[in-house]
């Protein structure tokens, strides 16, 4: 169920390659033991064209959308958690950032469901 979707410039991806960057994200999110296996979905958007406090500056930031009914810990420690992995890996990017949006279960829907 969980999606995280990571929005950051097309020239980070000179550093890592995408599959990696995504292995990492969905790795980091399964280590936290909140999801079902094989639940994870992670999708980037690199961006050709941006604008971060009136400059040019690198930046990454994760969308986390998931289904209602974690505590308000779990999901910062989900969230420190994948910020913290991606600081590692881009220690140069100055803005690092994530957060957490929740599906309403009773207004969820999929395909499986209908």
């Amino acid at each position: 169920m969980p999606h995280f979707i990571i929005d950051y410039p097309e020239a980070l991806l000179t550093r890592y390659s995408p599959e990696k960057i995504l292995k990492e994200v969905h790795d980091t999110a399964d280590a936290t033991g909140l999801f079902k296996p094989g639940d994870i979905k992670v999708r980037i958007r690199p961006y050709a064209h941006y604008n971060v406090g009136n400059t040019s500056a690198d930046f990454i930031h994760v969308f986390g959308n998931i289904m209602e009914g974690r505590t308000t810990e779990q999901k910062a420690y989900l969230s420190r958690q994948i910020v913290i992995k991606l600081k590692d890996m881009f220690p140069e990017v100055p803005v690092i950032s994530m957060n957490i949006r929740e599906f309403e279960k009773d207004t969820y829907c999929n395909r499986t469901m209908v």
